[in-house]
Formats: C-alpha cells, structure tokens, sequence
C-alpha cells in the first residue's frame, strides 16, 4: 500500500486515501473554534487552522529510533507521551496565541518525532519545529531581518543536505523565491505545490 504506483506516477497510498479526505468544521454553541482537513475516521489533526489564531501542520520524520520506541512505551503503561496528531488537534482546540502554540509544540513529551509548521496571524509568526520525542530540535523561523518571508520544510531535517534523490528542498525554494511574497495566494502557492519535484512524482 505505500508503494510507489509506477502504472500512474503516484503513491499508491495517497490515492486510496484521496476518496476519504474531508474538511471537518468544528464548532461550540454555533461559533467555528477550528478547522482540520483529515480523513474519514482519523481522530487526530494533521492540518488545520484556528481563525485568526493559528494555522498547524504535522509532517512525519523518520529517525531510527522513531515512534516505535514511543509506541512500545505507551503499550507497557507509559502513557506521559501525547500522539502527535492529537497534540496538534488540542492545540487547535484551546490555543489563544502563537507563542503559546509554538511553546506547547516544543516542550510537550511526544510518541513520535515529527515536523510541526505552524503559522500565526501576524507578521512573521512563522516557524517549523523539528520534534525529537522529549524536545525540540533546531526551530526554524522566519528570518524577516534577512527578508525572510516564508519557511519551507521538507520530509528532512533543515539543517542536513536532502538526499540527492529526493532533493524537493532546492526546487521548492526555487518557486517560493520566483513566486515572491507579492503573489502568495491559492494560484501562486498551487502552482510551487504542484511543480515536480516538489509534487513528489
């Protein structure tokens, strides 16, 4: 099932999932507390916004000792980890700022390493969180100093070379940086989303 679908130029997993994604718009008494994209039956979050407070994304990273190890733990009774998934959807729930988000997403004992790239609603609230499964590994913000506008993570670490085979990280900022901040919007961020290799084909 995670194979590659050399017949199509796709994973095959994605597109068994494609058919169960939805937008699921939680609410309290009438009012949107927030929005998560998910699949049919997944409980956690793996994107999602709160408006006007934050935007979340979660994004696997694989590590030897990754969330097996977590796993394992959790079934022997050690149950002091939060799944990140359901970290995600509580922050998105009961967040009331940025920093506090930001905070919550580097600190908090995880089952799993992972990516968290979260956005707020001012300038230059923006930052990936490169998670072990105790802490936080070399966030990464944006650096408006250095006109800095956006941050862009991949499926590796910032601060190590992306595997030759799979470098999605120089063609990404590639588009970012062609795109400008003056076109950011569905048209602009669609188009760097669906030029290979960032597409992922």
């Amino acid at each position: 099932m995670l194979r590659w679908d050399v017949a199509n130029n796709t994973w095959a997993l994605s597109e068994a999932l494609r058919p169960l994604i939805l937008n699921f718009n939680f609410q309290r008494s009438g009012k949107t507390v927030y929005v998560i994209t998910g699949f049919t039956g997944f409980i956690g979050a793996i994107t999602g916004m709160k408006p006007g407070v934050i935007t979340l994304t979660m994004n696997e990273r694989f590590v030897p000792d990754g969330g097996f190890v977590g796993l394992i733990e959790w079934l022997v009774g050690e149950r002091d980890a939060h799944w990140v998934t359901f970290l995600a959807r509580d922050l998105l729930d009961t967040a009331t700022s940025f920093d506090m988000a930001s905070n919550a997403l580097s600190k908090t004992k995880i089952l799993a390493p992972c990516y968290y790239i979260l956005g707020g609603n001012s300038s230059g609230q923006g930052i990936v969180i490169t998670r072990g499964r105790t802490k936080s590994l070399y966030p990464m913000s944006m650096d408006q100093a250095k006109g800095g506008w956006y941050v862009l993570q991949t499926n590796y670490d910032h601060w190590k070379a992306p595997l030759i085979i799979d470098d999605r990280r120089t063609p990404g900022k590639a588009c970012m940086d062609q795109m400008t901040q003056t076109n950011v919007g569905f048209e602009g961020l669609y188009n760097v989303l669906s030029t290979i290799p960032v597409l992922n084909k």
